[in-house]
């Protein structure tokens, strides 16, 4: 049973999502303050979280900002900010997905629906195994599992996915509108700023120095491309 959690202070928004997740067999808890559900997410393993933006003690933001330090677990947020700047915020900050109050419950189940499956699934863009070894870098698509020196390193789903896309194609230069579609399948032309902070944090990860990266290089004028000099 997949394991949700909401952190959200609008109880009836909690009750209306409890009833629904419940009837797609998800599990669920809840938290009313961004303190509170920062600590849960932190210490229990979720299958995603559900976020909102406006929450007391804590918000949205700071609350994606701190858990994407240490865990990787995908996260939609709500907002019922229509503001383009509050949803390019929460993609740049790690969010996975997000979507606008007030909002069609079969359109948050559908996107519920997809980040899961799209955290849990083997990609399939071009790769040619299911593991991808480059000098100190081992990527284990199945697994999903990143060791860099033999070191486990956690990436959140969206940045697991541009790795495993570009190391599964070293050379193949990516523009970000490339990447936009092929790694969040929806719509969000002029939010191109997102991936390169999705790139920044990637590299902060695994690259030893980042303003001469071994692994992600930039290709001026275009976007990204995985070195293609270092396959094993």
């Amino acid at each position: 049973m997949k394991k949700i959690l909401i952190i959200e202070d609008d109880q009836e928004i909690i009750k209306l999502l409890e009833i629904h997740l419940t009837d797609l067999i998800y599990s669920t808890d809840k938290a009313m303050d961004g303190e509170t559900g920062l600590q849960m997410a932190l210490e229990n393993d979720y299958d995603l979280i559900l976020l909102d933006l406006t929450l007391p003690v804590m918000d949205g933001v700071e609350v994606c900002k701190r858990l994407r330090t240490q865990k990787s677990t995908p996260i939609i947020m709500l907002t019922a900010k229509s503001e383009e700047i509050d949803r390019v915020l929460g993609l740049e900050i790690g969010a996975d997905d997000y979507i606008t109050k007030p909002f069609s419950i079969r359109e948050l189940l559908a996107r519920i629906k997809a980040v899961i499956r799209r955290s849990s699934a083997q990609p399939k863009e071009e790769e040619q195994s299911s593991a991808l070894n480059f000098e100190n870098l081992h990527i284990d698509i199945e697994k999903r599992k990143i060791l860099l020196n033999d070191k486990r390193i956690e990436l959140s789903p969206k940045e697991f996915e541009l790795l495993v896309l570009m190391a599964s194609n070293p050379g193949r230069n990516y523009s970000r509108s490339e990447l936009l579609n092929m790694i969040w399948g929806y719509n969000f032309e002029g939010y191109e700023h997102t991936v390169n902070s999705h790139i920044n944090r990637l590299r902060a990860k695994i690259e030893s120095d980042m303003a001469n990266p071994t692994y992600i290089l930039t290709t001026w004028g275009v976007g990204y491309k995985f070195n293609e000099d270092i396959a094993t």
